[in-house]
């Protein structure tokens, strides 16, 4: 049985859960900010109660977004140093995909969260987990027309964390690298007009 810390904090949550022997134990806060000063801490507590050790985790699964830029960061940063400090693998879960975990076995869904600016995060999914396509950003009302009929249309920015740590137990680390998976770009850009030219040595 793998022993599996999950975490998630693309949304403003901050979500823990602890898979070891085949139980779930999860820890969640209702936080917009300061998931870095209790991601540490929660995690540390999620353990102890279970009484399980850091030497005992086996791998980490985390969420890579789309999501808060500043939360996905502080998710990523902790399950990386946990992971190396541990020599264990990270597995990072595109949080479109780990919120369709939420729907019916075997049914299709889509997930259509806001994304601001009249836009929306949207991806098919043939059932939970299993995608149809790449995550895209569109215009709001664009997303709502490609909605199938039938479909389970998601539209929380909540994972289950429960499910994702049973998800990720079976994932191969190889496929699922934890890199942050933003789908918009940066709205900071250089400004390359304003850019120091480099002398030559």
């Amino acid at each position: 049985m793998i022993t599996l810390l999950a975490i998630d904090t693309a949304a403003p949550r901050l979500q823990l859960a602890l898979r070891h022997h085949g139980a779930i134990d999860t820890s969640i806060d209702e936080i917009a900010q300061g998931h870095a000063e209790l991601i540490l801490p929660r995690i540390a507590t999620l353990l102890a109660r279970n009484s399980v050790a850091y030497a005992d985790l086996d791998r980490i699964a985390v969420t890579t977004g789309p999501g808060s830029f500043t939360g996905l960061r502080i998710g990523l940063s902790a399950a990386r140093g946990l992971a190396l400090a541990l020599d264990i693998p990270v597995i990072g879960v595109p949080s479109l995909l780990a919120i369709s975990l939420s729907a019916p076995p075997g049914q299709p869904a889509v997930v259509l969260l806001d994304a601001r600016r009249d836009e929306a995060y949207f991806q098919r999914f043939a059932g939970p987990g299993h995608s149809s396509d790449q995550p895209r950003l569109l215009p709001m009302a664009e997303a709502r027309n490609r909605v199938a009929t039938g479909a389970n249309l998601i539209e929380t920015p909540f994972v289950d964390i429960a499910r994702l740590a049973t998800f990720a137990a079976g994932l191969d680390p190889a496929l699922y690298p934890p890199e942050a998976a933003y789908v918009r770009d940066a709205d900071a850009k250089p400004q390359e007009k304003f850019r120091v030219a480099r002398t030559a040595p």
